[in-house]
C-alpha cells in the first residue's frame, strides 16, 4: 500500500481516537466506550435516542453540548494554526515563520478586540463580525511586518522576527487601551486572549469551519507553487509561478484560517511553529504531503494541550496558550540558536 495512504490513514485514526478520547476526559470521567455510544446515537447511527435510554441525561449533555464542541472546536483551531504556519514558512522561506511570531496572532487578536469593543460600548453586531474584523486585522499586521523585514527583496530572519515583536507591541497597546476604555465591558478579555477553548459550543464552529474548509483547498491546490518557492523567487519565475500574485493569494488565504482560529480562541502561540517541523522530519518538505498531514497533527496536538490545559489543575482551567507556549518557547530557541550563524546583527 502505498507510503501516504498509510500516513493519512494512521493519522486519521489518531484523530478520530483523539477526539473520543479527549471527550471522555474530564472532571467527571466517561468511559470513551459511552462516549462514542453517544456520539453515534446523536448523529442518528442505527439505534438511535434508543441507545441513550440507559446513559443518564446529564452525562448525555456533558458530552454532546459541553465537551464534544469543545474537542472539535480544538482541531479546527489546531489545524487551522499549522496550516498558516505551514504557509508563511513556504512563502517567507523562513522556518521561523507562524502566525504568533510574526504578529499575525496579534493583528486578528486587535480586530477581534475592535469587534468586541464596538458590540460591548455600542451594542453594533451582525453575522461573523468578529472573524470579519480578525481578518482585516491579521492582514494588515502581515502587511506591515512583511514590508517592514523585507530588505532587497528578502525577508531575513533576524529583521522578520524584530518586525513581528515591533507590531505586536504596538497591537498589544491598543489591546490594552480598548480594555481600559470599555471597562467591565471586556471583562473576560484577558482570558480570551491568553488562549482558551472553555466555554464554547456547537455555534462557534460556525466562526472558524466553513473559513478552514475553503482555506484549505485554496492553500493545497498552491502545494506545487510552494514547493517551487522554496527554489527561490528568481527560479520560480523561470518556471512559471506567478510570484507576486501567489503569494499574495497565499498571504490572504494564510491569514484567514489564522484570523478564523483567533476569532474562537484567543492567541495559542506557537502551533504553527512546532508542527510544521514535526511533521516535515517525516514526510519531507512536499506540500502536497506536508499541508494536510500538518492540519490532522496541529489538530490532534491542540486537541491534547487543551486536556492538559482543563485538567491539570482541575476544577480550575487554564488557558490553552500556557500550555502551547511551554512546549513552544523552548522549541522556538532550539530553533533561532540553530540558526543563529545566518543572523547579523
Amino acid at each position: 500500500m502505498n507510503k501516504r495512504v498509510l500516513l493519512f490513514a494512521g493519522l486519521l485514526a489518531a484523530l478520530l481516537l483523539t477526539i473520543i478520547a479527549a471527550t471522555a476526559i474530564g472532571t467527571a470521567s466517561v468511559p470513551p466506550a459511552v462516549t462514542l455510544q453517544i456520539v453515534l446515537a446523536k448523529l442518528g447511527w442505527p439505534g438511535g435516542p434508543e441507545g441513550l435510554a440507559e446513559i443518564p441525561r446529564s452525562t448525555v449533555s456533558i458530552i454532546w453540548n459541553l465537551r464534544l464542541p469543545r474537542v472539535i472546536l480544538g482541531a479546527l483551531v489546531g489545524a487551522s494554526l499549522a496550516l498558516a504556519g505551514v504557509t508563511y514558512q513556504g512563502m517567507l522561506r523562513n522556518p521561523l515563520a507562524d502566525p504568533f511570531t510574526i504578529g499575525v496572532s496579534s493583528g486578528a487578536a486587535a480586530g477581534a478586540t475592535f469587534a468586541l469593543f464596538f458590540r460591548q460600548v455600542y451594542q453594533l453586531n451582525f453575522p461573523h463580525m468578529i472573524p470579519l474584523f480578525a481578518f482585516i486585522g491579521a492582514l494588515m499586521a502581515m502587511f506591515f511586518v512583511y514590508n517592514l523585514a523585507k530588505i532587497g527583496g528578502q525577508v531575513p530572519v533576524v529583521t522578520l522576527l524584530l518586525a513581528g515583536v515591533v507590531i505586536s507591541s504596538f497591537l498589544s497597546a491598543v489591546i490594552s487601551l480598548l480594555m481600559v476604555l470599555a471597562g467591565e465591558n471586556m471583562q473576560g478579555i484577558f482570558f480570551w486572549l491568553s488562549g482558551g477553548l472553555m466555554m464554547r459550543s456547537w455555534p462557534q464552529l460556525w466562526f472558524v469551519g466553513p473559513y478552514l474548509a475553503v482555506g484549505s483547498v485554496i492553500l493545497y491546490a498552491y502545494a506545487r507553487d510552494l514547493n517551487i518557492l522554496l527554489l527561490g523567487e528568481e527560479a520560480a519565475l523561470h518556471l512559471g509561478v506567478q510570484v507576486d500574485s501567489t503569494k499574495k493569494i497565499l498571504l490572504v488565504t494564510a491569514s484567514l484560517v489564522t484570523a478564523a482560529a483567533v476569532a474562537v480562541s484567543g492567541m495559542i502561540g506557537f502551533v504553527g511553529l512546532i508542527i510544521p517541523h514535526a511533521v516535515r522530519i517525516v514526510t519531507g518538505p512536499d506540500h502536497r504531503v506536508l499541508l494536510p498531514a500538518s492540519a490532522l497533527v496541529g489538530a490532534v496536538f491542540l486537541i491534547w494541550a487543551d486536556v492538559v490545559a482543563r485538567t491539570v489543575m482541575a476544577p480550575q482551567e487554564i488557558p490553552v496558550g500556557i500550555i502551547t507556549a511551554f512546549v513552544g518557547a523552548p522549541f522556538f530557541i532550539y530553533l533561532l540558536r540553530k540558526k543563529k550563524t545566518e543572523i547579523r546583527l
